[in-house]
């Protein structure tokens, strides 16, 4: 008898060991289940805008939420199971005002639905293990993947990489090994107007840092004025630095080619002028292999009925454009454009 209460004062202590401050459970997500929790329960733990979002298909405000602009490394889980999901090597700035990310961890944890709630078509994201509703996905994301998963910071908790270990995520920790150290490169394109150039390269992931400018002419320290009357010799053009770990020179000149007509001499879209010539600046031979095979590339390829016009030469000093120029288009989103993904 005595050692039947033993037994279940053990028993008993270590069921009060895993009991939270709040009265819920604290499993791990590896071993949650979906039906741990009642709507009441998790009324009582989850805040009012947790469980509209997660339990009623809710959408919190943009711009006003908590993770939107984060720019710490960590993983996202979800509020309800702790189920990792996300991670901020994948997260980005979408200009929403919600937090959005590229990828998932891995694309198991999540369930894609058909969402018909609106005059269009949506596809619905939802946790796997609670099936939390956690936003949506569209395909208009930085490229490669062109996904934007756009969640409510209302469905996620956000474990520091300091906490990872203590909180039970340890093996996530190598997804921020410090060792690697990024590569970055720099590469030199005109490709007409460079407000277009560089909203999209700004979208393609590997790239760090852009600035449009003025290259390719003979006149030092040239000015916008002077550029747009096109007897300078400059391009507009865009320098894009690069980590070559995650994206290689030969993926940026691919790039470069979907994104602007390379069979318009001195012209893109209603910008037409020497300075809106299609050209690739290589700072060595190397890169100037690169480019020419990837020049062929497209031509064999097809994607295009005119010559490839787009001209491969050295590079000359770059001079960076007034800053107004500089992130214009996010700047002023109903601004011109004619870029666009051709292919």
């Amino acid at each position: 008898m005595w050692r039947q209460l033993s037994i279940f004062i053990l028993f008993l202590n270590l069921f009060e060991s895993v009991i939270a401050s709040n009265g819920r459970l604290a499993l791990t997500w590896k071993n949650y289940k979906s039906d741990q929790f009642s709507k009441d329960h998790l009324k009582k733990t989850l805040t009012p805008l947790q469980y509209q979002v997660t339990q009623e298909n809710g959408t919190e405000l943009p711009f006003e939420n908590e993770y939107y602009h984060k720019k710490e490394e960590g993983i996202y889980v979800d509020i309800v199971s702790g189920e990792p999901l996300f991670s901020s090597l994948d997260q980005f700035d979408s200009k929403t005002g919600w937090p959005s990310f590229t990828k998932a961890i891995t694309e198991d944890v999540l369930v894609h639905r058909k969402d018909y709630k609106l005059i269009f078509p949506r596809t619905e994201v939802r946790s796997k293990l609670a099936n939390s509703h956690l936003g949506h996905v569209f395909d208009d994301g930085p490229m490669p993947g062109k996904k934007r998963y756009c969640m409510n910071s209302a469905a996620l908790k956000f474990i520091p990489k300091a906490d990872l270990e203590k909180n039970g995520y340890a093996e996530y920790l190598s997804l921020f090994n410090t060792s690697i150290k990024p590569q970055l490169k720099t590469a030199i394109l005109a490709g007409g107007c460079f407000w277009g150039m560089e909203f999209y390269f700004k979208k393609l992931k590997g790239v760090v840092a852009t600035r449009v400018g003025y290259t390719g002419g003979f006149v030092a320290h040239p000015t916008y004025a002077q550029i747009k009357k096109g007897d300078t010799g400059h391009a507009e053009a865009l320098k894009v630095e690069y980590d070559s770990s995650l994206v290689t020179y030969a993926e940026i000149l691919e790039y470069f080619f979907k994104i602007h007509d390379p069979t318009t001499p001195n012209q893109q879209g209603n910008d037409i002028g020497h300075q809106y010539r299609s050209s690739i600046f290589v700072s060595d031979d190397i890169e100037q292999e690169i480019a020419l095979k990837i020049l062929k590339k497209v031509e064999d390829g097809k994607f295009y009925k005119g010559k490839i016009i787009t001209e491969i030469v050295r590079q000359k000093e770059f001079y960076e454009a007034e800053e107004y120029h500089q992130d214009y288009l996010d700047k002023f989103p109903s601004g011109y454009n004619c870029h666009f993904l051709r292919y």
